[in-house]
């Protein structure tokens, strides 16, 4: 019951704060990042530095949950492992491109590791192959990645223990 509590007052607060973004109608999703609690927490918090502005998924992934891709706009509500709200990010573009095709700029902008292309392309295949392999799909060159970008609209800062 927390957890859908705090969804729902950071969506309140935002709704205070930024009554230009957010009225009765606007839908948003609630998702948290990684398929791990170290991972999602762990890039949570790069998002709450200010350091991780994108996030990219396997194109097959949407399809294969029913998901709508993101679209420029589009609010959600970010939370930790447990749910915990912690930020609301804006789409602000999206893009699907080939696994091969991912530029340096996005790979800096996603802002994890070291930012460079090459720990996004070792980091990402990693995570692709995990999750392909449960359905017994290989990871190819060519793969459609949906490579999002987003700015924060609210966020609660750092964790705190």
């Amino acid at each position: 019951m927390r957890v859908v509590e705090s969804v729902e007052a950071m969506w309140s607060a935002l709704a205070a704060a930024r009554p230009d973004l957010v009225d009765e109608q606007t839908a948003y999703s609630v998702w948290h990042f990684c398929d791990n609690e170290s991972d999602a927490d762990a890039l949570v918090e790069l998002v709450l530095a200010g350091r991780k502005r994108a996030t990219a998924g396997l194109l097959w992934s949407y399809e294969a949950e029913g998901e709508s891709l993101p679209r420029v706009g589009d609010l959600s509500v970010v939370t930790d492992w447990d749910g915990r709200a912690r930020c609301v990010i804006r789409t602000t573009s999206v893009e699907v491109v080939p696994f091969h095709l991912v530029t340096p700029e996005f790979a800096a902008t996603e802002g994890e590791g070291d930012g460079s292309l090459e720990y996004w392309r070792k980091a990402h295949r990693v995570a692709f192959e995990r999750e392909l392999a449960e359905a017994g799909i290989t990871l190819g060159p060519e793969a459609p990645v949906v490579c999002e970008c987003f700015e924060v609209v609210l966020g609660d800062g750092p964790a705190t223990s």
